[in-house]
């Protein structure tokens, strides 16, 4: 496993029988709720030592209500052990109160399973020292921003001074601070870093709670940066979705996610 602020702060301990403890720590959070990649990786720690495994593959969070800082417990059940696989699930709690409910299946990314056909390209940026510094404020941008190192295509910024691109899209790069390695857990964390994507639409600015989050991880990231891209072509409903790609500096796709979320109100 990673040291580092991010290894630290998503950190689980066994209390017994599948149960883990861990904390919510402060920073994490947008308008006072904690970021929900940041909480999914604290359940992924869990089941991660509950299966043995080292890496996350697929994993999907259903997101029940706000995580504020403190204490949380984390439940884990694991379904099945497979020679290649292992599945589990994941309950976060608050105070005997539920917060997140994930079901995900654990292996290891190392391993060469052959076969590659990849049919994209990681998006198209500026280098870092060209794009714009996501820092973080007590409001807007978010506390959450000053935990991860963001820096936004020019061109996606706009909205920031009323601008819009009229594209349902943010591109930029990522990494975690102090040098820390980004693992496959933090990977869950990136594919939520990111400003919503209706953000460059005209649509309302403001907090886009998690429904629903589900990540598939490819391979280990080399070290480096980050290349990432989310887009959104449906709101419907009151819903929004947000499918996201991750590549290393090396090009590979090493993440995906699709994020349902809620549009913000006027």
């Amino acid at each position: 496993m990673t040291t580092g602020p991010f290894a630290a702060a998503t950190a689980v301990a066994p209390t017994g029988a599948g149960t883990f403890s861990a904390e919510i720590l402060p920073g994490w959070d947008i308008a006072g709720n904690a970021n929900g990649g940041y909480l999914l990786s604290i359940a992924a720690r869990a089941l991660l030592d509950a299966t043995g495994r080292p890496d996350p593959v697929t994993i999907t969070g259903h997101y029940l209500a706000p995580g504020k800082p403190g204490a949380v417990e984390i439940a884990t059940d694991v379904v099945k052990e497979g020679k290649r696989f292992a599945t589990g699930r994941a309950s976060l709690m608050a105070n005997g109160r539920p917060l997140l409910t994930v079901l995900g299946t654990f292996g290891d990314l190392d391993e060469d399973h052959g076969a590659l056909l990849v049919d994209g390209y990681p998006p198209d940026l500026p280098p870092v020292d060209e794009c714009v510094h996501v820092a973080a404020t007590d409001t807007f941008p978010p506390p959450f921003m000053g935990k991860v190192e963001l820096h936004l295509h020019p061109d996606d910024v706009g909205f920031a001074e009323g601008e819009r691109s009229g594209i349902a899209r943010v591109r930029g790069w990522f990494q975690l601070l102090q040098g820390e390695s980004t693992d496959t857990v933090a990977l869950l964390c990136a594919l939520d870093a990111f400003p919503p994507t209706i953000f460059n639409t005209n649509l309302p600015v403001a907090w886009t709670p998690t429904v629903e989050l589900t990540c598939h991880l490819r391979t280990r990231p080399v070290p480096g940066p980050l290349r990432c891209q989310f887009t959104t072509r449906f709101v419907t409903g009151g819903f929004l979705e947000e499918d996201g790609e991750v590549w290393d500096v090396d090009g590979r796709l090493v993440a995906q996610s699709r994020q349902l979320a809620l549009v913000p109100r006027a």
